[in-house]
């Protein structure tokens, strides 16, 4: 039996002509690794995504190597990415105002700071409250745009939480508003946990455009934990999203919240968008080999299930 390369061509109504995929396998992809991947290996992970047409990529995380040892060695791989890992296509996640002084000084134009929907997971990712983090972001944020830097803002426990259980959507709206109204560029919400449906997807971004969120500022960020990620992500799009977080290989998860598995697989992604017609610009058979090449790497095979159909295994 022959595996189709590219699936046939449907439209469907209300979809965008084309989608922003936001890779962020190499940071929310490898932060949850057990061992520390090369930071070479790491290097060559970006080179290999870039030449596979994904114009954004998130590259690493400003934090201290005690938070996230995987990585820990933001400075050295910006150092071997050269030119190729700055632009407001190369966001970093920055904690807190030394994580920004350190990106600053390695020359970087996009950022990212990571709040929480709930009490429980601020506490357990920052420390602090969602007040406080709010408080503490404020400074990062104004001191990043000053310096010309875009800005992004990921909000994570959107739909549920595995400490307090369902969000209530006003309660994500709150907090995405007061983060918004830091001056932030653009919103990712994220279902860290993975439980979240289509209705509720519909049901959350129309309460943020009610708050004056409207989706040409909202990227989706799903996982896989249930199999809803696509399916969630494809709502969002006849919504009028256009900007999709995904990870090559359908790598990554959590390390502060166990229930947290794979992001949504770029590859899954590209599938979907082909058969749709959507516009996207990367290369489907560049990521299964990019993929295919990383899960060597990490001694596992990739969880994307379009990576493992064209790849014959």
């Amino acid at each position: 039996m022959t595996t189709p390369s590219l699936p046939m061509t449907v439209s469907m109504p209300g979809m965008p002509e084309r989608v922003t995929i936001y890779e962020v396998g190499p940071r929310d992809g490898l932060q949850n690794e057990k061992t520390v991947v090369p930071v070479a290996t790491k290097a060559e992970f970006v080179r290999r995504l870039l030449a596979a047409g994904l114009d954004t990529v998130e590259l690493t995380s400003f934090v201290p190597q005690k938070w996230v040892p995987q990585l820990g060695d933001a400075e050295e791989l910006l150092d071997l990415l050269g030119e190729s890992g700055t632009g407001q296509r190369r966001p970093v996640l920055v904690p807190n105002e030394r994580g920004l002084d350190r990106a600053l000084e390695k020359g970087v134009s996009a950022i990212a700071i990571f709040g929480s929907a709930t009490e429980s997971f601020a506490q357990a990712n920052l420390n602090r409250s969602v007040a406080e983090s709010v408080e503490m972001f404020a400074p990062v944020v104004k001191r990043a745009l000053d310096a010309g830097t875009w800005v992004r803002a990921y909000v994570s426990m959107c739909f549920g939480d595995p400490w307090e259980g369902p969000v209530p959507v006003t309660q994500v709206v709150d907090v995405c508003s007061r983060l918004m109204d830091l001056g932030c560029d653009q919103l990712s919400i994220g279902d860290t946990i993975g439980v979240g449906t289509a209705g509720h997807v519909l049901r959350l971004l129309d309460a943020l455009e009610e708050a004056g969120i409207g989706t040409d500022q909202v990227g989706v960020h799903f996982h896989d934990t249930y199999g809803q990620a696509l399916t969630n992500t494809l709502t969002a799009l006849q919504r009028g999203v256009s900007v999709v977080d995904a990870s090559t290989g359908g790598l990554g998860g959590c390390p502060y919240a166990r229930s947290a598995t794979g992001n949504l697989a770029t590859e899954d992604l590209v599938w979907a968008l082909d058969g749709l017609g959507i516009e996207h610009g990367a290369d489907l058979q560049a990521l299964v080999e990019t993929s295919t090449w990383m899960a060597e790497q990490l001694g596992r095979p990739a969880p994307s299930r379009v990576v493992r159909a064209l790849a014959g295994g």
